[in-house]
């Protein structure tokens, strides 16, 4: 059976404590009711065989790798969003990473934006990705947007294993990716 998912990877977005937990510095409150489905995923990917990323925000304590409209986030004299080594960017309680998967640091929306990411699937052989995470409009649909610009032949989002802010997002954005 795992030679029928070797061409796959599941990609498990920002399920970071600073975006799902309640005092989360960057709470995306349809995060926390995934959790149960993403680690199902997780299980189910690992099983199957299916090549598991964890793609995560990590930080500078100064925010000097972040986005223009964040920065003010890292001048207050307080630790950040998703600072490296913080306890916000340490993933979920149930979410852990097991020998045989793979972690990926991004700055940006996009898992692929100025990270290794494509250059590390093709050496995988993987041509077909199944994404879960949060934060719909934003890094789940960038990701997914650059997959498809890639030619990668299968990009799945797995609907209740990713979540925005609202709900009335993540259904109306869902329909677009």
């Amino acid at each position: 059976m795992a030679d029928k998912w070797k061409h796959t990877a599941l990609l498990v977005i920002d399920m970071q404590k600073d975006f799902i937990h309640e005092d989360g510095q960057m709470l995306v409150n349809g995060g926390r009711a995934i959790v149960p489905n993403v680690i199902k995923a997780v299980e189910v990917a690992r099983q199957r065989g299916i090549l598991v990323i964890w793609v995560v925000r990590e930080h500078d304590p100064l925010g000097r790798d972040v986005e223009l409209f964040r920065q003010h986030l890292y001048n207050t004299g307080k630790v950040g969003p998703t600072v490296k080594g913080s306890v916000g960017a340490e993933l979920v309680d149930g979410l852990v990473i097991k020998e045989g998967d793979y972690k990926l640091v991004k700055t940006r929306f996009s898992a692929f934006f100025a990270t290794h990411l494509h250059s590390l699937l093709q050496g995988a052989g993987i041509n077909n990705l199944i994404i879960t995470g949060v934060q719909t409009p934003n890094c789940i649909r960038q990701t997914v947007f650059d997959a498809v610009a890639l030619d990668y032949q299968s990009v799945t989002v797995i609907f209740d294993a990713t979540a925005a802010a609202t709900p009335d997002i993540h259904a109306d954005i869902s329909n677009t990716v």
